[in-house]
C-alpha cells in the first residue's frame, strides 16, 4: 500500500489536554499505531541533559536530535509503550515535569523539528496512524484525512496533571504547575517555528469537564461517522 494512502488521524492540543491517553485509546480501538511525538522530543531533551548540553544551543540541540538513537519497545502484558534512548529506558524520565520543560525549550529550534520529521512520518503504517502531538496536523501530516485539536482550560489541565503527579507519590503544588503549563502554552504558541495551533480543518473539541469515554466517542466520530 502506498505510503500516501495509509489513513493518519491526527490529535493535537497543549500539555495536559489529554490528547495522551485519548491518542492511545482510539488507536486501540481503531487497531492502528500510535506516535507519541512528544515522546521523541522528551528523549532529545533527556539525552542532552544526560550529556550536560545547554538546551538553549540551538547547533548543540540540532547534533543532538540528529544523534540521537530512539525507539519505542512493545508492551508485554498489557503494559505500557517502553522508550529505548541510547539503549537506556528512559520511560519514566520521560514523564517528569523536567522532560516537559526541556521538550517545549528544544522544540523552538528548527534544526530540532527538522531532524525529528522524517523518524515522524516513518511511522505511518497500514492499516493506520493516530498521530498525538502539537502540529500532526499543520506540519508533520498535514494530509491527513482525519484531524482533532483537543483543548482544555489551563486550569483543569494543571488539576488533571497534579493528580496524575500525586498518584505516583510526586511532591507538586497545584500553583507550580498551573504557573509551568501557561509558561509552556506561551513558548508553544509564540514560537516562529510549527506554533502550537489547530489546523484549519481540524475539529476543535474542548475537554474541560467530560470525562474520557465521552472524548474517546467524539474522536472516533470524526474517523466514523455514524
Amino acid at each position: 500500500m502506498p505510503t500516501d494512502t495509509i489513513p493518519v488521524l491526527t490529535i493535537d492540543g497543549p500539555s495536559g489536554s489529554g490528547k495522551g491517553t485519548i491518542s492511545r485509546l482510539v488507536a486501540e480501538r481503531l487497531g492502528w499505531h500510535l506516535l507519541d511525538s512528544g515522546a521523541l522530543y522528551r528523549a532529545v531533551g533527556y539525552a542532552a541533559g544526560e550529556a550536560g548540553l545547554d538546551l538553549s544551543d540551538a547547533d548543540a540541540m540540532t547534533r543532538c536530535a540528529e544523534t540521537t538513537k530512539i525507539r519505542f519497545r512493545d508492551p508485554k502484558d498489557g503494559g505500557e509503550t517502553r522508550v529505548i534512548v541510547n539503549s537506556h529506558d528512559a520511560t519514566d524520565e520521560l514523564r517528569t515535569e523536567t522532560a516537559g520543560a526541556a521538550a517545549s525549550a528544544i522544540a523552538v529550534f528548527p534544526g530540532v523539528r527538522t531532524a525529528l520529521f522524517d523518524k515522524q512520518r516513518g511511522f505511518r503504517r497500514a492499516p493506520g496512524l493516530v498521530a498525538d502531538g502539537r502540529d500532526m496536523g499543520t506540519v508533520i501530516f498535514p494530509d491527513a484525512r482525519f484531524k482533532v485539536f483537543l483543548t482544555a482550560s489551563a486550569e483543569e489541565r494543571a488539576k488533571r496533571r497534579y493528580k496524575q503527579l500525586k498518584d505516583k507519590g510526586l511532591n507538586v503544588t497545584l500553583a507550580a504547575l498551573l504557573r509551568e503549563i501557561q509558561a509552556r502554552d506561551e513558548r508553544d504558541a509564540a514560537r516562529t517555528v510549527a506554533p502550537l495551533r489547530p489546523a484549519e480543518d481540524a475539529l476543535t473539541i474542548d475537554t474541560t469537564g467530560i470525562a474520557v469515554a465521552g472524548v474517546v466517542d467524539a474522536v472516533l466520530l470524526v474517523v466514523r461517522p455514524s
